[in-house]
């Protein structure tokens, strides 16, 4: 009996030591296996108010950076094949300057056509106005005999038939003068068209044609067509900003906003307020936030930036914040 009173208990002796152990190890293998963990800088600073707009209240809305005279999408007004390209994007050019031109041989065929046809009329009335004026004297000439036996009344209906003819030629070449005048101008006006000039003073944004490629003139019942070069005025450039409607009514209309494009939140400019927007419109400048809403519209605003050396481009986006109107106080 005293042997087994000595023998140690496997459940209160070699249970706690078996614990023990697995625990020892499962530390060990937790620790082993765990990835080095280091705080390191976000990679993007969060944009976030500055100055006296740290503390005070705001809006904050998002945007895009725009040509002041908004982007000028440049078409054609004839189809045709391309000529020459002038310009390149980068260029600044003047109101009116050549951007590129249409093959216009088949016009100036016409045109040739209506400068001929133009003289061919031109001699028309010219020989009509000679046999008008003699076929008058003619009948004046009858006329003026007293003695009926001298022209019999058959001569003197000839006569009159004679001018009558001729005036109608004479009108006839006229309108065909009217006709080949209105073809020359047509024509000259097509002519004119076949060279896209600027409509603005501003610089060139994009170039989507090059010599050789065919161009469409798109009418309002054709299919959407992208522009060919796309234009702008960018001195100054605007910011575009969009307003939740929830946040519409509690923007100041009028105040600076304080704007930072997208990526470089520290490198903030006052811009300046130029208008509103009568039109609230769906949102479409999107900040890929988690809690941002996409079924929701905006109020536009619309803000020049200042000269600011490169460090705002058409079409960035923008982060933007404005001040808010003051509450108004209670009455009760």
């Amino acid at each position: 009996m005293a042997l087994f009173e000595n023998r140690p208990s496997f459940s209160r002796t070699v249970l706690p030591i078996l614990a023990v152990v697995g625990l020892i190890i499962g530390a060990y293998l937790v620790l082993s296996g765990a990835p080095e963990r280091e705080l390191e800088e976000p990679a993007e600073t969060p944009p976030q108010a500055s100055g006296n707009l740290a503390d005070a209240p705001r809006v904050a809305g998002s945007g895009l950076v725009e040509p002041s005279s908004e982007i000028i999408e440049i078409g054609t007004a004839i189809s045709g094949i391309v000529t020459d390209v002038a310009v390149k994007p980068g260029d600044y050019v003047s109101k009116g300057h050549r951007l590129f031109s249409v093959d216009s041989r088949s016009i100036r065929a016409r045109v040739t056509e209506a400068e001929a046809a133009i003289a061919q009329a031109r001699a028309g009335i010219a020989e009509a106005r000679s046999a008008e004026a003699t076929a008058a004297s003619q009948l004046a000439l009858y006329r003026s005999v007293s003695d009926p036996a001298a022209v019999s009344r058959a001569e003197v209906i000839a006569a009159e038939g004679q001018a009558a003819a001729a005036r109608s030629r004479r009108q006839l070449a006229e309108a065909q003068l009217q006709a080949a005048r209105a073809s020359r101008n047509s024509a000259s006006v097509e002519l004119q068209r076949s060279i896209v000039r600027a409509p603005i003073t501003g610089e060139i944004l994009r170039v989507d044609i090059r010599p050789g490629e065919t161009v469409q003139n798109i009418g309002p019942s054709g299919a959407s067509s992208d522009p060919y070069i796309r234009m702008g005025e960018t001195k100054p450039l605007h910011i575009r900003i969009d307003i939740d409607e929830d946040d519409a009514g509690h923007v100041k209309l009028g105040a600076q906003a304080l704007v930072s494009p997208r990526g470089a939140a520290s490198r903030q400019v006052k811009a300046k307020f130029v208008r509103a927007e009568p039109l609230v419109v769906p949102k479409r400048s999107l900040t890929n936030t988690a809690a941002e809403r996409v079924d929701v519209r905006v109020l536009q605003l619309i803000y020049e930036l200042p000269e600011t050396d490169g460090l705002f481009w058409i079409g960035q986006q923008v982060d933007a914040f404005i001040p808010a109107r003051a509450k108004p106080r209670s009455t009760s």
